[in-house]
């Protein structure tokens, strides 16, 4: 039996005596779309940074393709495949919509400081091979045609796809996004869930945590959610919108 893509036990985060995540565990299963969802405060971008290494968790264990990763840094459980966006996007404002997305790739180089300063054949060999794929994946989120333009003067919904394009260029098995659709309009959103299909259909799993709930009932195959730091349930999305305690915990919100 093939051992999930990603496995969290007994997650915990605290906070100068405050406990932002208490005993969260789940598992996602490879080519699997799972969602996150909770209330605001409810801890869910806290998990995103544990699981990427941003932050140290104060107790649990995280698995990642069948290996320990808990405490790694971020550089380093990125080259073993995960790779995220963020819920305020972080672009280099100094650089073009390309040059982002060539960041992405450059950590997958394999020549150094050296070869690149001195120009050597296989460092310019890699250099366009590495600009060739930024495009690549630039033309798969639709922002072929700004390559040239600076990454700042996109508005903002493109500003969210081009980060999904740089994290798309480290050739993630795992791509967690976090709150993707936020300030996005319905139009923008339909093609965002194209993408994420696209994405999973290229062999990629998927994690994300998002506030709109038609977006990830229509995407998800199943929901973990969170409540002040806790697990409250976890589900299809069908069982997640007839639970009575993620209802109580969205104060009676449509969840449709």
């Amino acid at each position: 039996m093939q051992s999930p893509h990603l496995e969290v036990t007994n997650l915990r985060k605290e906070f100068e005596g405050l406990m932002a995540v208490f005993d969260v565990s789940f598992s996602i299963e490879r080519g699997e779309i799972l969602a996150i969802i909770g209330p605001n405060g409810a801890g869910k971008t806290t998990v995103f940074n544990l699981l990427s290494g941003v932050l140290p968790p104060t107790g649990g264990t995280v698995r990642f393709q069948d290996q320990p990763i808990t405490g790694l840094k971020p550089h380093a459980i990125s080259c073993l495949g995960m790779a995220r966006t963020f819920q305020n996007v972080q672009l280099f404002g100094n650089m073009t919509v390309l040059e982002n997305v060539m960041v992405g790739r450059h950590a997958k180089a394999k020549y150094g400081m050296l070869s690149a300063a001195l120009r050597l054949p296989h460092a310019r060999r890699e250099e366009k091979s590495i600009r060739e794929r930024a495009l690549e994946e630039l033309a798969r989120v639709g922002l072929e045609a700004k390559a040239h333009d600076n990454a700042l003067s996109l508005p903002f919904g493109q500003q969210r796809l081009l980060e999904i394009a740089r994290a798309l260029a480290t050739a993630p098995t795992l791509l967690l996004l976090d709150e993707p659709g936020a300030g996005l309009n319905r139009p923008e959103k339909e093609g965002l869930d194209r993408l994420v299909r696209s994405i999973r259909d290229e062999g990629v799993t998927l994690l994300l945590v998002e506030h709109d709930m038609q977006f990830v009932m229509n995407i998800a195959d199943r929901i973990v959610v969170l409540d002040y730091g806790q697990k409250i349930a976890e589900g299809t999305p069908a069982e997640i919108q007839a639970d009575p305690r993620v209802i109580a915990a969205y104060l009676g919100e449509d969840l449709c």
